[in-house]
């Protein structure tokens, strides 16, 4: 790889590290509301955890759950495999 093109890859890795960043933190502030609707679902009576308002519960702390994961996997990538590529 010729020096032009490894500076470009060297600023992709230090924007790419950025983001990952930026990933693993929403992904903690996301699970807190997650855990936070999940003790709001959990203390419901039964017979409204059943109904509309517990679906709706269920639905969003599932979707959070998803987004969290999802951001966890970006926040996890391994950045310096773009070094193999800089070689």
């Amino acid at each position: 790889m010729n020096a032009e093109r490894r500076k470009k890859l060297e600023a992709i890795k230090e924007r790419l590290t950025t983001l990952m960043g930026e990933a693993s933190s929403l992904g903690d502030e996301l699970a807190e509301l997650r855990d936070e609707e999940q003790n709001y679902f959990d203390n419901m009576p039964e017979g409204l955890q059943g109904g509309v308002k517990g679906e709706k519960a269920q639905a969003a702390i599932d979707a959070m759950e998803n987004v969290v994961g999802l951001l966890e996997d970006f926040a996890g990538i391994d950045s310096d495999e773009l070094d193999t590529a800089a070689e």
